[in-house]
């Protein structure tokens, strides 16, 4: 009887094994992915407002009083993304996310951000960017790590260049090159 009970619990667990893993994934056919992969250029200007009664980036956490490089602060940010340089500019999206001081001997930020765009045919799309930002090297280059709507599937890169900066108040237009594959 005790050898009987054991097969049994064997056979249970086997059923109750498989049939729990075998409904929550499976292969899609690729025949379903309907378009060939296209490459995207976007250029957009990002408005980084931190002065001023309304600013779009505020700061959550300072930095260390005697550090230099805004280690460990954290902004989070609903920056306005443009067509051109100035602010007044036709607002294309928003980035939004956070960028946190990430370096110790440099002024370097760790970005990690969504443009949000809400215009023209990308309306409702957004491209998703995770990556390093020395903010004093001319060009800095993140990665694209992700996207939904045209964007799904996304991988790319962006180019993020200072086109402005106010030392005093601390605001900057930053132009984004951005390289995005997508179906």
């Amino acid at each position: 009887m005790p050898k009987l009970i054991l097969i049994l619990a064997t056979q249970i667990l086997l059923l109750t094994t498989v049939s729990s893993t075998g409904d929550y994934a499976r292969t899609v056919n690729q025949k379903r992915l309907l378009k060939k992969e296209k490459l995207t250029h976007l250029r957009v200007y990002w408005h980084d407002i931190i002065s001023g009664k309304n600013p779009s980036s505020i700061m959550i956490q300072p930095w260390v009083s005697n550090s230099s490089t805004a280690f460990g602060s954290i902004s989070m940010m609903d920056n306005a993304l443009t067509s051109d340089v100035p602010i007044n500019s036709t607002v294309v999206g928003q980035a939004q996310g956070f960028y946190a001081g990430a370096a110790q001997r440099e002024l370097g930020f760790l970005m990690a951000m969504t443009f949000a765009f809400k215009t023209g045919k990308y309306n409702g799309s957004t491209i998703t960017i995770l990556g390093r930002n020395t903010v004093f090297s001319k060009v800095r280059e993140m990665p694209v790590v992700g996207g939904s709507g045209i964007f799904r599937f996304a991988r790319g890169y962006v180019e993020a260049r200072t086109k402005w900066f106010d030392q005093k108040s601390g605001d900057a237009t930053v132009e984004y090159n951005c390289y995005v594959f997508h179906y």
